[in-house]
């Protein structure tokens, strides 16, 4: 992999927008961060008011850096959006961002090149250049949050798709019931996800409940609403037996997907995000017995699975990166 050349005082600029919360990360050309600034998104003010904010932030970013150069702006979004044409098309967490060419926004108004991928390509490409990707050139990276998506490293290059949709593994249906995921039962997402994970909960909780058996995380009915993958995960820790099946189904399905994945693009490595990472010793043994009746043997022996390194940090990371990698996609 050829890094661009690079001066030493060059300055790139991420941009991370979320629908609830954004920043605006400084770093140079060793993924250095710089300076780091956030706010709230609140996303009823409306998209000119919210990258009106971007703008101030990378002004005042800008005007305390002067030694520096701006080079680039990478945007990490979630989608849909074109990373093409640097528009942004309604995505579900940012209501009113129609058709918003974010990208000629900021280039008119900085006068420099503007990337923009969706997060979980974003996600990838920090993951794998400066996470546990590293040194890869074939990486998968899922994000195991509130949903369950996919960025593709295919030999030493991010793969987005014909139309920027390359990596939506959550919609692949991996049994004909189950929670809802990406608008579908049963699939990848519903499994293997936050909400997923908190649906499945809920059910098997108000059954067990409806026969007068006792969960320890969900005393009466009246808290079944409360109940979320946190709370499952905690009780599975503490040895919970209905919290465990959960995280049993969660993990198993897990194994599902990964051999799917693992058999179609044959990665050197696997690395997944939030849930899995923070909660591996509970899904890898329960994963790993799947994947082993599963998978192409050749194919998962080459294959690491590994939690995401960059924590907390990878949406800043993420949107950096974009900046700095924008002649890769």
């Amino acid at each position: 992999m050829t890094e661009i050349e690079q001066d030493p005082k060059d300055m790139y600029i991420g941009l991370n927008v979320g629908g609830t919360n954004c920043s605006v990360v400084v770093g140079d050309a060793s993924f250095l961060i710089i300076h780091r600034s956030g706010f709230e998104t609140h996303v009823e003010r409306g998209y000119q008011v919210i990258i009106q904010e971007f703008k101030d932030h990378i002004q005042a970013s800008l005007d305390k850096h002067p030694d520096y150069t701006l080079k680039r702006i990478g945007i990490s979004c979630g989608g849909p959006l074109d990373s093409k044409t640097g528009m942004i098309y309604s995505p579900p967490n940012l209501p009113g961002w129609d058709n918003v060419p974010i990208a000629k926004i900021f280039s008119d108004e900085f006068g420099v090149d503007v990337a923009i991928q969706n997060d979980a390509n974003a996600c990838a490409l920090a993951e794998w250049l400066m996470g546990s990707g590293k040194g890869t050139s074939n990486m998968v990276f899922l994000t195991f949050g509130t949903g369950m998506g996919a960025g593709l490293i295919l030999n030493g290059r991010l793969y987005s798709g014909t139309n920027d949709l390359g990596g939506e593994v959550g919609h692949i249906r991996l049994d004909k019931t189950g929670p809802v995921g990406f608008g579908k039962a049963g699939s990848f997402e519903g499994f293997c996800s936050g909400g997923g994970i908190a649906q499945l909960a809920k059910t098997m909780v108000s059954a067990r409940l409806a026969n007068n058996q006792q969960v320890s995380f969900c005393p009466t009915v009246e808290k079944i609403n409360e109940i979320d993958t946190k709370m499952v995960a905690m009780a599975a820790h503490a040895g919970d037996p209905v919290a465990y099946e959960i995280i049993r189904i969660s993990a198993e399905y897990l194994g599902q997907g990964l051999a799917i994945l693992i058999d179609i693009l044959n990665p050197e490595c696997i690395v997944i995000g939030s849930i899995y990472s923070r909660n591996e010793e509970l899904f890898k043994p329960l994963m790993d017995r799947i994947l082993h009746m599963e998978a192409i043997p050749s194919s998962l022996k080459v294959c690491k699975i590994k939690p995401a390194l960059l924590g907390d940090q990878i949406g800043d990371y993420a949107a950096l990166c974009v900046a700095l990698y924008e002649d890769k996609f």
